[in-house]
């Protein structure tokens, strides 16, 4: 696998740092630390958030998003299932984590839902990694499912990375070239897509997407719709950049150099997985919706691309693939508590709480590495049948499930 590789490609010989002539990627001098939070990326100032910092921007981007919601439904002459102010009695929220190829489980479910006839609309979608690759179809609704098909579907190593020589883990940013992933999110990810996202965001719906910036260490959550209603002429670019980002697992796939400005100051921020810090995330635990001017009921659905249970395996007694194991086994963890989290916070803010994850019945054939196509269909399918026979849904995460109804 891709952590595999490169854990084996970190223990080069150190005298490979001597060789001659080479040298690492130059890049744009990063932002001072101070001024974080001050850097605009083309000048849109809820562009993003930083989901440690001041929750107040993200909470005023709510409360603005219904004001655009209910503008947008007395515009249209439509009250059905809204109070008299023009606004649903009920929203729908979904989260989408990462996972690599294991996303082709939560793109199956997606499209199964469809199938059944119960999937909702989404008031608003978060992704992470391969959850920010899939949140854009998932936003726009059951006519994108096709493509969403076509992606998880058709998906080879081909067409994500080329690799690089092993001399990249001294003197490059990452063991493979994301090149054909950038042509892939640009093939989809068009300029039809975007104008449809910013016509969604008019209507109050918001699309979210997680990265890192490195630099700062800090957890970025990309407001695309804003981005995209912004009428800048490089924002389909930086969406692209995004969506790139939030998949640049770290060491594995290349960075990716987000351009702002402060003050007329040009800096360049590395951004990296968003799973670096969180592998899905609802809204930050900061924010508290039940003590907001939201008034609504709500429902969440949490979309886990991966398996919760142990994944077995015996270990060799050897530096690299011990390293290797506890990394795999610390990700594993990772996961399952930002599970955890998403279910308490959902709980204290009184929010249905529905969690999907591969479970312990997929049983496909050995993958034959990264992005294996067979094993992808398998996962595909795995998740549309059981959206499609309503099997998905657990209203607690496992290992809690002895709480139900207390």
């Amino acid at each position: 696998m891709i952590l595999r590789k490169l854990m084996s490609c970190i223990v080069l010989p150190l005298g490979l740092a001597a060789v001659a002539g080479c040298s690492i990627p130059e890049r744009g001098p990063a932002v001072p630390p101070t001024d974080t939070t001050r850097a605009l990326p083309l000048g849109i100032p809820n562009a993003r958030f930083f989901a440690d910092g001041d929750p107040k921007p993200m909470i005023d981007e709510a409360l603005q998003s219904a004001q655009r919601e209910r503008a947008a439904m007395v515009a249209a002459g439509g009250q059905v299932a809204a109070k008299p102010g023009g606004r649903p009695t009920h929203v729908y929220y979904l989260a989408i984590s990462g996972g690599g190829d294991n996303g082709a489980f939560g793109a199956g479910l997606l499209t199964g839902w469809t199938e059944a006839g119960t999937r909702p609309e989404f008031k608003m979608v978060t992704g992470v990694s391969t959850g920010a690759l899939i949140a854009p179809f998932a936003f726009l609704g059951p006519t994108y499912d096709p493509a969403l098909r076509e992606v998880y579907t058709t998906m080879t190593p081909a067409k994500v990375f080329r690799s690089r020589g092993l001399t990249a883990a001294v003197f490059d940013d990452a063991m493979a070239d994301t090149g054909p992933l950038a042509e892939l999110i640009a093939h989809y990810a068009d300029q039809m897509m975007f104008e449809a996202i910013a016509r969604e965001y008019l209507k109050g719906r918001l699309l979210l997407i997680g990265t890192t910036d490195l630099d700062a260490q800090r957890p970025v959550i990309w407001n695309i719709g804003a981005i995209a209603a912004s009428g800048h002429p490089r924002a389909l670019e930086l969406f692209r950049q995004i969506l790139r980002a939030s998949a640049a697992i770290p060491g594995a796939f290349q960075p990716v150099m987000i351009d702002v400005e402060i003050g007329g100051q040009k800096y360049q921020e590395m951004h990296v997985d968003g799973g670096a810090i969180a592998q899905l995330f609802l809204y930050p635990p900061s924010i508290n919706i039940s003590t907001q001017r939201f008034q609504r009921s709500r429902t969440a659905y949490i979309i886990r691309n991966a398996r919760l249970d142990p994944d077995y395996a015996e270990s060799t007694r050897r530096t690299i693939s011990i390293a290797g194991r506890a990394i795999n086994t610390m990700l594993a963890a990772s996961g399952y508590n930002d599970v955890l989290r998403t279910y308490f916070v959902s709980k204290r803010d009184d929010v249905d709480y529905n969690l999907a994850y591969i479970g312990s019945d997929f049983d496909p054939a050995p993958k034959a590495g990264e992005f294996d196509q067979a094993y992808m269909r398998a996962l595909f399918d795995y998740g549309f049948q059981q959206a499609k026979a309503g099997r998905e849904w657990h209203k607690t995460p496992p290992g809690l499930a002895h709480t139900a109804g207390k």
